[in-house]
């Protein structure tokens, strides 16, 4: 299984998250001790300085969380933590803690409703996303919250599954879709689950409804009266839910690379390829240097998944931090998967596939690998979360005949054994079974209606969670405005200035926002071999 979050070998060039590979480095902003007049915790004090006790929820101030790499601190920010029952079933039952920190808005006039981030994955945390906000200006006016969600990186317990990553960088060198790669995934997951339990973990607690409960007792006990929710990835379909669940105080909403909870699970990222692929397959086409020297790449690579399926490529690669050569099988699944990484980098995408196809693997084999074996891939995500939410949320809803299907109406050409996994979703429905938490109530499938003024972003390259899903989302949103900006894999945010100027903005007018700078975008200058 790999989580719906932006790969980690974009955020190796850009800060981010997630399982292929990349950098969680801390973030130091100078310049920011400026407190929003009415930002406060009570009294007159800085907002995250007061503890305070609201319902079964208490709000600490204290050291700001750890960080899964050694990071400076981020100047100004007012950290602690918040203490939430486990359970919410069984309130007086075990108590877990959640990191907060809170980096001041740079604007010496700052406004009064801060921004809080909700993280993608699911199982992301969102103390290691602060880089990517500030360096998109997040909180140029505002001040931003980071709270880590239950069972994440910076939380009390941490439901970090070392196992499962060792395996997924031991599985470079296995066929990714074989039934016995199968089976030892699943061994890992349950392995995972087990020693879970036996540290006392309740597995059914952690999932979107619970995190939602997260953020909604947050805002409550920091004293805040309304804020705005800038979420992105899985972030998106937590924002959705908590719009449902807690709409008290909200004064916007912004989502970023939108999952909505109504499709979530293996049959949408089957739409998301085929939409982000294309979007990427056409930009080529539409450059005549690109198109002259890869014609017809949607084509090729198509071929190539079926042939690599048929009959694997092994090669070996050299990664940066391990001597030894590396073992690594392509195959058709696996060339799937890096695509969905690889539109983050779409100006290298043709040339690495036409590569491949004249019998040179290496581009592609080492991206691949080196995501998986980066220190970053190792120990960073709660699987504890993210199977806690896939398990109880997405496969009770959705068959692994559906997934087949969602799969054969984007790729008709591929094989039955790759479409069997949908795209960062590998063994799901197997996997599950070992994770074994009750299904969700099917109201957790139900459509988000609303008017809070809300700004629905993607990407044209998105492969993870599709272009269409933005506007998918925003049909049930009254006072939403939708954008896609083009050219721009799954979070714009992390990517484009434009959607970084458009945020901005929309915070600052959240039923107008300027949209202006949609009309300058220009695709990639694709990458051409002599």
């Amino acid at each position: 299984m790999m989580s719906l979050r932006p790969p980690h070998h974009r955020r190796a060039a850009r800060r981010l998250l997630a399982t292929w590979a990349g950098a969680t480095a801390g973030v130091l902003v100078a310049g920011l001790a400026a407190i929003p007049a009415q930002a406060e915790s009570g009294a007159g004090a800085p907002l995250g300085t007061v503890a305070r006790t609201e319902g079964h929820a208490r709000y600490e101030p204290g050291p700001c969380p750890r960080t899964a790499d050694p990071a400076p601190a981020v100047e100004g920010a007012r950290c602690g933590t918040l203490t939430v029952p486990e359970n919410r079933a069984r309130p007086n039952g075990r108590k877990i803690t959640l990191g907060v920190e809170i980096v001041p808005a740079a604007s010496g006039r700052p406004a009064p409703d801060p921004v809080v981030w909700f993280a993608g994955g699911p199982g992301d945390d969102a103390v290691s996303e602060i880089r990517l906000a500030i360096d998109g200006g997040l909180n140029r006016d505002r001040d931003v919250i980071f709270m880590s969600q239950r069972g994440t990186y910076s939380a009390d317990p941490a439901l970090t599954c070392p196992n499962i990553d060792q395996f997924n960088a031991d599985a470079l060198g296995l066929v990714y879709g074989a039934p016995s790669t199968g089976r030892l995934h699943v061994e890992a997951t349950r392995a995972c689950r087990d020693r879970l339990a036996s540290h006392g973990a309740d597995l059914s607690a952690y999932n979107g409804t619970e995190s939602a409960a997260d953020y909604a007792d947050l805002r409550v006990a920091l004293g805040i009266r309304q804020w705005n929710v800038f979420g992105i990835s899985y972030g998106t379909d937590l924002a959705l839910l908590y719009m449902r669940r807690h709409p008290q105080g909200l004064r916007s909403v912004g989502i970023d690379g939108v999952l909505p909870p109504s499709l979530a699970g293996g049959a949408v990222t089957w739409k998301a390829a085929r939409e982000g692929f294309d979007g990427l397959f056409q930009a080529c086409a539409q450059q005549s240097a690109c198109n002259d020297r890869y014609p017809d790449l949607k084509a090729t690579f198509e071929r190539l998944v079926d042939e690599l399926e048929a009959r694997p490529i092994t090669t070996t690669v050299t990664v940066a931090g391990h001597p030894a050569p590396v073992k690594v099988v392509l195959d058709g699944g696996v060339l799937v998967n890096w695509l969905v990484s690889a539109t983050h980098l779409a100006a290298g995408v043709p040339r690495s596939i036409d590569e491949l196809a004249h019998g040179n693997p290496q581009r592609i084999a080492e991206q691949w690998a080196g995501g998986k074996l980066s220190p970053q891939a190792v120990g960073r995500v709660s699987h504890g979360l993210a199977y806690g939410v896939f398990c109880s949320e997405w496969t009770p809803f959705e068959s692994q005949d559906d997934v087949i299907r969602a799969g054969r109406r984007a790729f008709p050409s591929f094989p039955r054994s790759v479409l069997a996994n949908a795209p960062m979703l590998a063994f799901l429905h197997a996997d599950c079974r070992a994770w074994d938490v009750p299904a969700a109530p099917r109201s957790i499938r139900d459509v988000t209606r609303s008017d809070i003024p809300t700004l629905v972003l993607s990407g044209g390259f998105d492969a993870q969670t599709a272009p269409s899903s933005g506007p998918y989302a925003a049909r049930t949103l009254s006072r939403s405005t939708e954008v896609t900006v083009p050219y721009v894999a799954h979070v714009v945010f992390a990517d484009s200035p434009c959607a970084q100027t458009i945020t901005r903005s929309f915070l600052n007018a959240p039923t107008a926002p300027d949209t202006g700078c949609l009309a300058g975008l220009r695709p990639p200058r694709f990458e051409i071999a002599p």
